[in-house]
């Protein structure tokens, strides 16, 4: 038991020290960074040009959409490769489970490929 508690422990003091290194970097930054608001700090930069017309564009939502899809199956894989490492030793019930895991991903796909999400126009 009291090795169980030495790992969090390990962890506490790992989140700790994060939170104090985040933590002072803002603070110094807050205490470093110049304040004086003007109009050409507010211009995009392109290129060391003027901006011509609105300086804000407009995204389709296709690539959020192409974005989530990537997450899904960028999960997909994180899930796979430790499973296919232990193939031999998790059993059938864990085999199952990841087929049916695969299968509600395809199906995912296979409703995305429908309605015309992976098309590009």
């Amino acid at each position: 038991m009291e090795q169980l508690y030495d790992n969090y422990v390990a962890v506490l003091v790992g989140t700790v020290v994060g939170v104090l290194i985040v933590g002072g970097a803002l603070f110094i930054n807050f205490l470093l960074a110049p304040r004086l608001p003007s109009r050409p700090k507010g211009l995009s930069y392109e290129c060391g040009m003027l901006p011509i017309g609105r300086n804000v564009t407009q995204v389709h939502f296709r690539y959020y959409l192409f974005g989530i899809l990537f997450l899904i199956f960028d999960v997909e894989t994180v899930f796979l490769f430790p499973w296919a490492v232990t193939f031999l030793d998790v059993g059938k019930a864990a085999f199952f489970e990841m087929v049916a895991f695969i299968c509600i991903l395809g199906f995912g796909l296979l409703y995305a490929w429908k309605k015309g999400v992976l098309q590009w126009r």
